[in-house]
């Protein structure tokens, strides 16, 4: 008999097909359906697929007795109820690995984007407009690169800035073992630092308008900023007042507070690009996610340690 388990994620009808080969799936993507789908069938549920923008309450995990397996699809799970779920000895697991070159993928495109000014040069070509009357955009190789979160993504991060020939500089907690990186231990001095800071920390508490208006205002108005990281970690007032003021250059944001609506402070500006969340996704990246995902209940269910725990 396949185990029970309930998805509050969408998926692909390709990962859908291997889960189910799997599991005896409860799918609920849409949040509406959500407390229903676990009154109803709660009490049978013995795993768990979210990630760590939709998450699992406590009250959720409260509500399935024979819950003994969570994971999130990517790397992040702010949104888990980490403490209360390991009190009840329930096997905690992510993603982390499986769509990183994806978020460091997306991060550039999103750099150069905003950089180069690719958006509004696509639609000024669209209305006829020649580049003479056009303003001339800055480079982006041999700039300086200021990355928040030199974890797995900021590394892959860094190493396509050094493919652009560019000088690179951190900022974690403390200073990664083994990096050769130039290490601050601060985000406002990084910020004074760079031209280009790039956000790719995990979300949470610890993190929550880490970018606000000092660090903006250090970054100045020839930087750039931005954040593939979650949303929250950027205080969308004082990024939309820098925007607006041109204390800053320019914004790159897949991610930002209020998904999955974006800003409206951030709409009408010009010099913001916003992607809706899909610095992670990719049909590589997917394919990889559940495949982990996969491998981990496996183990799990089978009395094995998994491979990537929380």
């Amino acid at each position: 008999m396949k185990p029970s388990l309930l998805v509050l994620i969408h998926l692909n009808e390709a990962s859908r097909a291997s889960v189910e080969a799997t599991f005896d799936a409860i799918y609920v993507p849409d949040s509406t359906q959500r407390a229903a789908a676990i009154a109803q069938r709660g009490d049978t549920v013995r795993a768990v697929l979210t990630n760590g923008t939709i998450g699992l309450t406590a009250a959720e995990i409260d509500r399935m007795p024979q819950l003994e397996f969570v994971s999130a699809l990517g790397a992040g799970f702010e949104n888990l109820a980490i403490d209360h779920a390991r009190s009840r000895d329930i096997v905690l697991t992510n993603g982390a690995g499986t769509n990183d070159h994806c978020v460091a993928d997306h991060a550039f495109a999103l750099l150069l984007a905003v950089v180069r000014d690719v958006p509004q040069l696509d639609r000024a070509t669209r209305d006829g407009i020649w580049r003479d009357v056009l303003p001339m955009q800055p480079n982006v190789s041999g700039k300086r690169l200021g990355i928040v979160g030199l974890g797995n993504i900021g590394e892959k991060i860094a190493r396509r800035g050094a493919g652009f020939d560019m000088d690179i500089g951190y900022h974690n907690r403390k200073p990664r073992e083994g990096s050769s990186l130039r290490y601050f231990d601060s985000v406002v001095g990084l910020a004074q630092w760079c031209d280009f800071l790039v956000v790719a920390t995990p979300g949470g508490a610890g993190t929550h308008h880490l970018i606000g208006k000092t660090v903006l205002e250090a970054l100045g108005e020839s930087g750039f900023v931005v954040n593939v990281s979650r949303g929250s970690v950027v205080d969308t007032a004082a990024l939309a007042a820098a925007l607006t003021a041109r204390a800053i250059a320019g914004a790159g944001l897949d991610v930002y507070e209020g998904e999955p609506h974006p800003p409206e402070a951030l709409l009408a500006l010009r010099n913001v690009v916003l992607t809706p969340h899909v610095g992670g996704r990719s049909p590589e990246a997917i394919t990889a996610s559940v495949d982990n995902f996969l491998a981990n209940a496996k183990r799990h269910f089978a009395g094995d340690a998994v491979l990537t725990p929380i």
